[in-house]
């Protein structure tokens, strides 16, 4: 087995996460206390959480937890839904179940670095850039020149991390369009989906309109709750499902069954949570806004279509890695630098980095954040 490339933005969280006092780069929405989740359980889902048997839970996940995964969708039944142990474990399973050495896999660039790392562990792969000169969207035209007649998989994600940009529904159709024609299965990464300003429009879940489709989800974004530790795939190729299955004997064997009973009650009442977290996000994005207003000689914002996640670009002359040492280490505030997302197969941005709005205490971070750029220009 190809030894895998260290995780840059996973070790530098296991560095920072935890030490720094304001971490100003999360990409998970507010969480919630187990008490307050509880609180919204019907008394029948509080004595199914409190009375269970803590034994081995079924590898595919909880039948009506399947069966409530199923209502997000549209068109999906619970027989398309496979259960796994967070998002990652899901990319794992699918970049190992459709591709093989013989495969050819397209990913876009920058992304999260399993999307990219998991491919070329196994095949050869083409990286598209997303174009910030176009509103970080994705061109077609490149991602057809891409294809080879062995392109086995297309990976997408939007709202895309870490820009927070949303395709186009037309180019999002477009896409979809030219891989059904090519035979190509699409694993799009949706865990950002119907998280933002409240009434952003979210593409449809690519299960629901490509029969050879993959919706990744998890609890952990959107929800708000990553410490379930539970995510899933939809798709209705059958045969895709049955042998990411088997994949996950080798994986995590099963989920937490209090953690699947916990998610039955969250989603139970998911429009109540998206609606708090996408209030945050209300919230938060204007003081943001303020921020890069004070100092436009030092930064470029864009404000970003969905999720929780910007990437402007630094324009001081240190460059952004040591403005980001700098600022973790003299100040307690996190960031992420944009070489965190360099990708092998292609130049992406220098100069940008990630920052969060999905938290509540944004203005403490804030006004460290002031002090620090304050005190470096003194």
């Amino acid at each position: 087995m190809t030894t895998l490339p260290d995780f840059r933005l996973e070790t530098h969280f296991s560095k920072w996460e935890f030490k720094a006092k304001y971490h100003m780069t999360a990409s998970d929405a507010e969480s919630i206390s187990l008490r307050d989740l509880l609180a919204m359980a019907t008394p029948d889902q509080r004595e199914a959480f409190e009375g269970m048997w803590l034994g081995y839970t079924e590898t595919w996940g909880a039948p009506d937890l399947r069966e409530t995964i199923a209502t997000t969708y549209a068109e999906q039944s619970a027989a398309n839904i496979l259960c796994f142990a967070g998002a990652s474990e899901g990319i794992f399973a699918a970049n190992t179940v459709l591709l093989d050495k013989d495969s050819h896999a397209i990913v876009v660039t920058p992304n999260y670095q399993s999307h990219e790392t998991l491919p070329v562990a196994i095949c050869e792969a083409t990286g598209v850039p997303l174009d910030p000169e176009d509103g970080w969207s994705l061109d077609i035209d490149r991602v057809a020149a891409a294809i080879r007649p062995n392109t086995r998989l297309m990976t997408i994600n939007f709202p895309h991390n870490p820009t927070g940009t949303i395709l186009p529904s037309d180019r999002y159709e477009a896409l979809i369009a030219l891989c059904r024609k090519h035979g190509i299965y699409i694993l799009h990464d949706e865990i950002f989906n119907g998280l933002g300003q409240t009434a952003t429009q979210h593409l449809p879940f690519i299960a629901d309109v490509y029969e050879r489709g993959l919706s990744l989800n998890v609890m952990s974004k959107s929800y708000g709750l990553p410490g379930l530790r539970i995510g899933w795939i939809a798709c209705q190729d059958a045969d895709v499902l049955s042998k990411m299955e088997r994949m996950k004997h080798y994986l995590s064997i099963c989920n937490s069954g209090p953690s699947e009973r916990l998610t039955r009650i969250a989603l139970d009442n998911r429009q109540a949570l998206l609606a708090r977290n996408c209030a945050i996000v209300d919230e938060n994005l204007p003081k943001w806004e303020a921020f890069f207003s004070r100092y436009p000689d030092l930064f470029d914002w864009r404000r970003p279509d969905g999720s929780c996640m910007a990437f402007p670009r630094y324009k001081g002359p240190e460059g952004v890695e040591e403005f980001c040492r700098r600022l973790v280490e003299e100040s307690g505030v996190l960031l992420l630098p944009g070489t965190i997302y360099k990708s092998d197969l292609g130049p992406t941005p220098p100069d940008r980095f990630r920052l969060g709005f999905g938290r509540t205490g944004l203005d403490a971070g804030l006004a460290a954040l002031d002090a620090h750029i304050m005190r470096n220009r003194a």
